[in-house]
């Protein structure tokens, strides 16, 4: 690991023959360099707030967990590869590794951790969540690989403010981009503080992005296929109930894999954009193509009432794109009340005339 000053020489200079350009001058932040054989770790503890943690190209074997406000954790792209460790116990392992997940941003009960940003990085192969957020407020994760992790491949919970921008998300156990308020615990829907989940390639996940108990979130410009689910919107009868939420002119086409029940759902197949037990929700320019099942929520567009009975109340679906999804396009199984179909393009609804 080497530290150097934003604005000095040297430190350019070894950046530069390591084939990462030179960062631009910012007074008093320093960049802490990580080569392969060293620990990202031990560079993330000697960081203060405001520093950058540049890994370089190579594969590291550790969970890294971050805790200081405002650092940027960011690698030289998808050939920065962080892996599981060798089990470990005891002191030898932090929070993040005992639990599972790759990358952990933590705050605590009391105190949110404020403005990081993890960038330019692969993580890959871990039993829980490649990269994993709690108690966060504006935590940003940008051009993220996170392939083949075990439950989700970039998670976050009781956070605020979120960005999860242009990263790629295959083949992860669960969804490949999960935002709860927590799942420890039956609680209320919690304020997510306007979280932004755009411009993300979500493929060959279980759901593509599940949003579970929040408000306040915009799901938009997403590339979402070849998931069981494409989109996953999740409330309940807890108060505040889920909702005010917003998925936009997102791409999901062909959600056709086939996935087993689990305790809370039922087997999964051919689902493009599922509501469940939320209210005050916006579906709206959505293209939905090709997402055939026949799962209970299977379809292009689904409001389903949610697992425990839950109606979803005065949603908005208007001005979607939608055709050859099956068994319909537009599905409305769910008994709430003022929820609205309007001006979407489409050919077949269950039941006739939301089309």
């Amino acid at each position: 690991m080497k530290r150097c000053h934003l604005a000095y020489l040297a430190c350019s200079a070894a950046l530069v023959s390591a084939g990462v350009g030179a960062v631009p001058a910012a007074a008093a932040h320093q960049t802490l360099v990580v080569r392969p054989g060293e620990s990202i770790q031990k560079a993330v503890d000697a960081a203060h707030a405001g520093d950058t943690v540049l890994v370089l190209a190579g594969t590291y074997h550790e969970s890294v967990q971050i805790s200081t406000e405002r650092i940027t954790l960011r690698g030289a792209g998808a050939r920065t590869i962080v892996k599981p460790a060798a089990v470990k116990t005891g002191k030898d392992a932090n929070t993040c590794a005992q639990n599972g997940n790759g990358i952990c941003v933590l705050g605590t009960k009391t105190k949110d951790v404020r403005g990081v940003t993890v960038a330019d990085l692969t993580v890959t192969g871990f039993a829980r969540a490649g990269v994993f957020g709690m108690a966060t407020d504006r935590m940003t994760v940008r051009h993220v690989r996170a392939v083949d992790n075990d439950t989700w491949g970039i998670a976050q919970e009781r956070s605020t403010g979120g960005v999860f921008r242009e990263n790629v998300a295959e083949r992860n156990g669960d969804a490949g981009l999960f935002l709860a308020n927590t799942i420890k615990e039956e609680a209320g829907a919690y304020d997510a503080g306007r979280t932004l989940v755009e411009h993300n390639r979500l493929t060959d996940n279980r759901i593509g992005v599940t949003v579970r108990r929040l408000r306040d979130v915009n799901v938009q410009d997403n590339g979402i296929s070849g998931n069981c689910a494409g989109v996953f919107v999740v409330g309940d009868e807890n108060t505040p109930k889920a909702g005010h939420l917003t998925v936009a002119r997102n791409r999901v086409t062909q959600n056709n894999k086939s996935c087993p029940k689990t305790e809370r759902l039922p087997a999964l197949q051919g689902s493009g954009i599922v509501l469940t037990g939320v209210e005050q929700t916006r579906v709206t320019g959505n293209y939905v193509r090709g997402n055939a099942g026949k799962s209970p929520l299977s379809g292009g567009i689904v409001l389903f009432k949610s697992m425990v009975g839950a109606t979803g109340e005065n949603n908005r679906v208007d001005g979607n794109t939608l055709s050859a999804n099956a068994p319909a396009d537009l599905v409305n199984t769910d008994t709430g009340k003022g929820n609205r179909f309007e001006r979407n393009s489409c050919r077949a609804s269950k039941p006739a005339g939301l089309c």
